[in-house]
This record gives C-alpha cells, structure tokens and sequence, in this order.
C-alpha cells in the first residue's frame, strides 16, 4: 500500500517497492545457517484439485529457505485424499510431508489426549493448524513458522519472503507477524473486516471503553487474514482456538502471549484475490454468517476475561453501536469506490449489515448462556507436561502414513506401466527411473 504511515500500537512493515524479490530471498537464505522455517499450509479436500493450490505448490518449490513443507489435510478420513494431497507435493525441492489430522493414527492420539482431559476440539482448521505445529515442534532444527492458506490465486513467492522476513532476519527479531493487503479487484471485497470487525471493535470502544486489547485489534490492517508467522517459543505457548474464530482468536493469544512490541503486521502484495465465501442470511451454522458469530463470541469472552462486567442492557446498546458504526462504514467505502471508478453495491451491503447484526445479537445470547464457552486447544507446552513424548509419537505417525502413501503412489505407477503393454526391459527402466 501506497502510504508509510505507523498507526496504532504495532509495527506496521510497508511496501515501498525498494527491495526486490532476489535479495530478500538471498538474505532469508543467510539465516538458514541458525534458523530453519516450516511452511504449513492447512486444506481440505475439495481444494486439492484448484488451480490455485497447484500454482501455489509450483512456486513454493523454487524457494531456497523453507527447511520444510508440511500440508495439513482434514476433514476427510478417505485414504484416497491423503494419497492425493501426497502426490500433489511430489514436485516439492524442500523436505514435506502430509500431517493428516483427521486420519485413524492422529484421531487415536486425540482420544488418548481426551482421556487425559484435554479436549483438543473438533475437525477445523484450527484443530489441522495446532496438529502440523505439533509435528513442527517434534524437530527441534524448525524455529521459525509460517502459515498461509491454500486458496489465493494470485499467489507469488514475494509474498512468503514478506511474510518470513521479519520473524526470521536478525536485526528484526518480532515473534509474530501478520500479513496484510488489500482486497480489490473488480470491487471491494473483505465484507467481514470491513463491515462487520473493524465496527464492532469500535462499538465496542465506545461501550467499554478503550482496554489496550482493543486497541491492539483495531491496529491491524487486515486482522482476519489467514497468513502469519511466529517463533518456535511462540508456538509453544499458544492456546489455538478451534472454531471460525481462529484469526482473531489468535490474535488475542498473541496479545496474551507477547510484548506488543514484537508483534507487527506486514504488507505482502499489492492485491490478494481467493475464493469468496457466500453470506447466508438465515443460516446460522455456516458461510459468513457462522464465522461472524465466532468472531464476537471471541471478542466478548476475551474481555471478559480481562476483567469487563458487561451490565444487564450492554447487548443491546452494543448491536445499536455496532449498526450506527457500520452505517458509517458503508457512506466510507461508497466514498472510496466512487473516486476509484468501482461499483458499489449499497443494498447488499446494507443486507450484510442486518446479518451481521443479528450475528451480534446471537452471539451475546450464547455469551449470556455460558460465558465460559470459548474453545480453546491447549498449548503444546502442557500437552508436552501430560504426555512428554507425545510429539515425537505424532511424527512417528505422520512419518510411517506418509511412507504409506508414497508406497501407493508407487503402486499406482506399477499399474500404469502394466496397462501401457511395454516390452519388460522399457517397462523396468521406466519403473527404475519412476521410483
């Protein structure tokens, strides 16, 4: 972004377009030499096959600083999927591997967790993320480590040296980053930052007061985006949240966590364009709308925590606050749209608006309902206080699912040299050459 203003309570890194793509990966490959970087990359199925992730996977493997790749794969107990997630690594230059966080070998750790009262949630994302940073944890060489989704299709190298950089450089030293950008194309996207988060967190600056903890959220650019990196000691430390909820509930570990001032956020491209999800307004337990809800329950919970008394009207005056803010949002981006020759859409918006509103209202019903209903996976480092070899375990299993899997992927290609009929000398070079 065109702009090198620092405002709020966290470093801003911008763009200036001054350095290029060469010399920050020459100087992230330098650090190699004391400071190895996992790459996880949380997925599920129905997004193996997108243009998008191939893209992704091509330009990963011409980057010379990841140690290791680790995709998270879940939802999905189909030893197929997990094939095909193997296979699709298969052009990968760096050491990877698969963590299948919804397999038989991962779900039986997760029971024995369970009958050691540590309830690690049910099969999300966030459950994937803390499963890969476990197994990251198991090799002790992997200090720092970066996340990013699987969906962004205009995905480009630049962007994971942007978002490595300040956690890996020495002379940086942050212990976690967040990436930001912009999301325009041929519109404004973003509605759940724009209309629904950056309100509310200013409703609720003006019902509650100024707690440095909102002030720390309403710092980030883009707080809903999924690209982050951090250190090892953070990792370690970190109670993952389990739902939709993850970026923000991320975020308020990291402001538990870690001094504001090593936490930054970091401009990684110009434009960012992924797939968009759909608000369904009269369904509360997907899209959107599902999402929304998650986010304010992380949002009352974690000020609750802090100390906040929230008074028998205070859920009423907050989704009043919260419509009269993102009104004015709206009157803001038409604003901005208009001087920038792009349609503007202010009877959807306004839909969005009452949808998130009701999100609001739901989710203090369900604050009200029990207000200790926050889901949270515990740290690694009790995990590691309950059962000490229990990350060594869990890379025994993804290790010996992946030998699996890559034996499958050898199969396959024994029946495809079957099928083509080959005289036995062709037949066993190519299976040589194959293997």
């Amino acid at each position: 972004m065109s702009d090198f203003f620092q405002n709020g309570i966290i470093t801003t890194l911008h763009d200036f377009n001054t350095i290029d793509i060469d010399r920050m990966e020459a100087r992230l490959c330098d650090i190699l030499k004391r400071r190895n970087i996992a790459l996880i990359l949380p997925i599920i199925p129905r997004d193996l096959m997108s243009p998008a992730f191939s893209d992704i996977i091509a330009e990963i493997s011409q980057v010379p600083y990841i140690s290791e790749v680790i995709l998270s794969l879940g939802q999905t107990s189909n030893f197929n999927d997990f094939v095909t997630a193997k296979r699709k690594l298969s052009s990968l230059t760096q050491t990877h591997a698969v963590v299948w966080s919804s397999g038989p070998g991962i779900s039986d750790l997760f029971e024995e967790l369970a009958d050691n009262y540590l309830d690690v949630g049910p099969d999300g994302k966030g459950r994937g993320v803390w499963t890969a940073m476990g197994y990251v944890l198991s090799n002790r060489k992997l200090t720092v480590i970066a996340v990013h989704d699987c969906d962004i299709r205009n995905y480009s190298r630049n962007m994971l040296a942007r978002l490595c950089y300040p956690c890996s450089v020495r002379g940086m030293d942050f212990e976690f980053t967040k990436a930001y950008y912009m999301r325009v194309t041929d519109k404004i996207y973003g509605r759940v930052t724009r209309l629904f988060f950056t309100p509310l967190v200013r409703a609720l600056q003006r019902t509650v007061g100024h707690p440095e903890f909102l002030d720390f959220l309403h710092s980030f650019r883009y707080p809903l985006s999924g690209e982050i990196c951090m250190t090892r000691s953070l990792a370690h430390v970190m109670r993952m949240p389990g739902d939709w909820g993850l970026e923000i509930g991320t975020l308020s570990e990291v402001y538990r966590c870690c001094s504001i001032t090593r936490v930054c956020q970091v401009d990684i491209a110009d434009r960012y364009e992924h797939k968009h999800q759909v608000l369904l307004p009269d369904d509360h337990k997907a899209g959107l709308l599902k999402m929304s809800i998650d986010i304010a329950r992380v949002l009352l919970q974690t000020l609750s925590a802090q100390g906040i008394v929230y008074s028998s009207h205070f859920f009423d005056a907050l989704q009043a606050s919260y419509l009269h803010m993102a009104r004015e949002a709206i009157d803001q981006y038409a604003a901005d749209a208009i001087i920038n020759g792009l349609p503007y859409d202010r009877h959807s918006e306004g839909q969005a608006v009452e949808s998130f509103a009701e999100a609001v209202r739901l989710a203090g019903q369900r604050y009200h309902d029990d207000p200790t209903d926050l889901p949270r996976i515990p740290a690694w480092n009790r995990i590691m206080s309950a059962l000490p070899d229990f990350p060594e375990r869990l890379s025994a299993i993804v290790t010996e699912e992946n030998r699996q899997a890559d034996q499958a992927i050898i199969a396959e290609k024994h029946r495809a040299l079957r099928n083509l009929d080959l005289p036995a000398d062709d037949s066993q070079a190519n299976l040589m050459e194959t293997s």
